[in-house]
């Protein structure tokens, strides 16, 4: 039994697939049961009768009496998916996973490793949290275990274990996935007026501008980037899609590994883009009020004003956010083409190349103890993967594991983003905060984009202050 510490279109265009993984991945493996590795034995439960449905999970062995704690960034309603994921793990091997979901989670973590403090494993919601405290805490990740490793090898391109390794000992293995090159809208909206989904970054300013002359009393966009000790991280997402779009992948590429300082002219010149939507007072903020609200706008509020309220029009009419946003719409939401909201991807500005932004989380084990490698081992396969899927009934979430049954997750909109993986007219990158050092992309990044919407902090002095605090 768990313990619970519970807090608080796509629209493709011919050539503009979309991709969850960061390389092309391998091809999904043939195999008579998608849902979990066949181990060809049955395990017995900790009372000795044979345990139903425990076939895939005799390969982690009978602990019972053990104990893994986790600690992680995932609350609300994910944080009962990812509990009930665990539920077969936990009958099967007689294991209890503990587990603590925090908004607090990127600043505790640090505070709790100094101080010796630490879970047995935690997911990692950024590769440069990783680099950090490997390099700061030595020790204190353990490598990730061999049966950890063998999974990852075989159900994620190479690339999701280069982002989990560091100086060459790979610690941690990739879990959820998600695309971050989204536009949500109303479906209806555009069906009553005649919109179009934009296809180039210049339709969409057009059509932004349309939608502001029929509709006086909203705005087109909306947006918010509170999120506790988190404040900031919506925005840096927005800069990054468009430091792809305006500067290219090798400059975004450049910026990341710091070959060019953060205030280059390049990322100026994508921040200039990105103002001209973010802080244009008659574009945003729809629903909350001037461009300052952003900043106090939850980021899970930031796109219901897209939904309108009986015969009134909707406040705002473009978010852009994640595939994960789908689990903040309210209970009854229908997210399809022909429903009440659904997202087309965030085009270009060439309209020739298709940038897509990813990120994912990665599960670091900080406890040497075999209760704690099986764990590790259980959320890298394909076991676990089509395990959260199910329990995933809302939908909104997707993952880079090519053992999933795409047929297990909830909704149109997932299992049509898991179709696009590895499409060679896409050019996918990491989320660029997720690979900086912690100090820049979990600290200044977000602290700077705040004062960008708070205070109206000036682009080069945002810039200035991120590229001085860059360890």
């Amino acid at each position: 039994m768990r313990i619970k510490n519970a807090r608080g279109a796509i629209a493709l265009t011919a050539g503009a697939s979309l991709a969850l993984v960061l390389a092309a991945c391998a091809p999904p493996m043939d195999s008579e049961e998608p849902g979990g590795t066949d181990t060809g034995t049955e395990t017995q439960d900790p009372g000795g009768d044979a345990a139903e449905g425990c076939e895939d999970y005799a390969v982690y062995g009978d602990l019972a009496g053990t104990q893994v704690t986790v600690y992680t960034s995932i609350v609300d309603v994910e944080q009962t998916d990812q509990e009930e994921s665990y539920d077969q793990f936990e009958e099967c091997t007689g294991a209890t996973i503990v587990y603590e979901g925090s908004r607090e989670f990127e600043a505790q973590l640090l505070v709790r490793v100094e101080a010796g403090n630490v879970p047995d494993i935690a997911y990692l919601p950024q590769p440069g949290l990783l680099n950090t405290i490997v390099n700061d805490f030595p020790g204190a990740i353990i490598p990730a275990s061999a049966e950890t490793e063998a999974n990852v090898d075989q159900f994620f391109a190479p690339s999701w274990k280069e982002y989990g390794t560091v100086d060459g000992t790979f610690y941690a293995a990739p879990l959820g996935a998600n695309m971050k090159s989204f536009v949500w809208y109303n479906p209806s909206v555009f069906a009553e007026r005649g919109y179009t989904v934009p296809d180039t970054w210049d339709e969409m300013l057009t059509l932004t501008d349309t939608i502001a002359a029929d509709f006086p009393d909203s705005k087109p966009w909306c947006a918010g980037i509170e999120s506790g000790d988190a404040t900031g991280w919506p925005a840096t997402d927005w800069i990054e899609d468009v430091v792809l779009r305006a500067s290219g992948p090798e400059v975004y590429d450049q910026w990341v590994n710091h070959e060019i300082p953060f205030n280059d002219p390049a990322i100026e010149a994508a921040f200039d883009v990105a103002d001209d939507i973010l802080r244009n007072p008659d574009r945003v903020n729809g629903g909350f009020g001037n461009v300052a609200t952003i900043a106090t706008t939850p980021w899970t509020d930031g796109g219901l004003p897209i939904l309108a309220e009986g015969d009134a029009d909707p406040q705002c009419f473009l978010h852009r956010a994640a595939n994960f946003y789908q689990n903040n719409w309210p209970e009854g939401t229908n997210v399809a083409e022909d429903g009440d909201v659904f997202a087309f991807y965030l085009p270009s500005i060439d309209g020739e190349t298709f940038p897509v932004l990813g990120g994912g989380e990665f599960v670091a084990a900080f406890r040497d103890a075999p209760e704690v490698a099986a764990f590790q081992a259980f959320l890298a396969s394909d076991t676990w993967a089509n395990a959260k899927a199910i329990a995933t009934e809302g939908g909104g979430w997707v993952t880079a594991n090519n053992g999933l049954d795409i047929n297990n997750l909830a909704t149109d909109f997932d299992k049509l983003a898991s179709e696009v993986l590895g499409d060679p007219n896409s050019v996918i990158r990491f989320d660029a905060s997720d690979l900086m050092p912690a100090a820049v992309g979990a600290g200044s990044f977000w602290r700077e984009m705040t004062n960008w919407f708070a205070e109206g902090k000036s682009t080069t002095d945002v810039l200035d202050a991120i590229e001085a605090s860059w360890p």
